[in-house]
């Protein structure tokens, strides 16, 4: 039902979408705020509302069993999430305020960015949901809110503003501190899409694989002191290689019509870059899914590549594509969600409302 709604709500927003007179942008039409406010709407109660997916019993547990004091905040690894949590126990200690208020703020980011830079917001909407990364929020509550928040910076990203960039990394590192790995990477997608830097990238990426119990020994030794050295015994086992296929399928149509994604999307550089390195450790990831966890800070930038891919094409096959990316994604998103993983989702609140 939530999938049905974003996607009515987001066509509908793309359809009586109004003129763009802003110079810096590459989107000709903005579209509808209120029916892209209906999108957001639905995603946040989804999402805010829910009694179970993932570690959302973990997270309200702790919410419940701890007093957020400036003494007990400090103690944490991830200082700026406690102080979120120390703000919201001051008004309530029901939990699902936690949920509610994260679901908000993760979702109006990400909703925000694909507003200002997709092509077709409803088609970036849709595989945001169906990819998995929506339902990866309401697990990695914390690394996904970080994600966005790094992402709500893809306008510094793209007009090279690095110190500002750098600022809300550091800001998005207090919620997860795995954050801090897109300082140097920003370095690195700064630069034209498609270089041998790129494919050097791939190879390695590879390599890694092949090699993968040398690589994983190197790399546990090295971080065995911080607070991931216990992912060395972590032991969820690798990523479907239908989920790297996924992955790669959008950046392999970005590849072939590059030049094309260059001129109607002048910045599409960087957004495939960014996409790449996500694809990069989603191959390493077949090997630990630990990696994958990497990845969710990339992902995102791939919802914006898709939206653009469409336009790729011949006039006569746009429809064509557009059409077999909704099938093709909605298919991964039962295989993903029902068959592997059988995702039961479960609300209180709106069984509640149903009953």
């Amino acid at each position: 039902m939530n999938l049905a709604i974003v996607f009515t709500l987001a066509f509908f927003a793309r359809y009586f979408a109004v003129g763009n007179i802003s110079p810096n942008s590459t989107v000709m039409f903005k579209p509808n705020k209120t029916l892209v406010f209906g999108v957001l709407l639905s995603l946040v109660l989804v999402s805010g509302l829910r009694a179970n997916i993932g570690d959302t019993g973990a997270y309200k547990h702790i919410y419940i069993i701890n007093n957020f004091t400036w003494e007990y905040v400090r103690t944490q690894k991830d200082i700026g999430f406690g102080i979120i949590q120390m703000i919201l126990k001051k008004y309530t200690n029901d939990p699902q305020i936690l949920l509610f208020a994260t679901a908000l703020l993760t979702n109006a980011l990400i909703i925000f960015v694909f507003y200002k830079y997709s092509r077709f917001i409803e088609l970036s909407i849709y595989v945001y949901i169906t990819n998995g990364f929506f339902l990866t929020s309401m697990n990695g509550i914390r690394q996904c809110l970080a994600a966005a928040i790094i992402f709500a910076a893809t306008k510094y990203l793209m007009n090279g503003s690095w110190k500002r960039y750098m600022l809300v990394v550091l800001i998005a590192s207090t919620i997860h501190q795995t954050a801090l790995v897109l300082m140097p990477i920003y370095f690195i997608v700064r630069r034209r899409a498609w270089t041998k830097v790129a494919f050097i990238f791939i190879i390695l990426a590879i390599i890694i694989v092949i090699g993968f119990s040398q690589f994983s020994e190197l790399l546990f030794a090295a971080i065995k002191d911080t607070q991931y050295g216990g992912y060395k015994d972590f032991a969820e086992g690798g990523a479907n290689v239908i989920r790297v296929a996924v992955e790669g399928a959008p950046l392999f149509i970005a590849f072939l019509g590059r030049e094309k994604l260059r001129s109607i999307f002048p910045n599409s550089d960087y957004i495939v870059n960014m996409a790449l390195l996500g694809l990069i450790f989603m191959i390493i990831s077949t090997q630990n899914w630990i990696f994958a966890r990497f990845a969710i800070y990339f992902s995102l930038y791939q919802f914006i590549l898709i939206s653009w891919i469409v336009k790729l094409f011949k006039a006569k096959f746009q429809r064509l594509i557009y059409f077999a990316i909704l099938i093709l994604y909605l298919a991964y998103h039962y295989f993903d969600s029902v068959i592997t993983m059988n995702i039961i989702y479960k609300s209180d609140y709106i069984n509640s409302f149903f009953q």
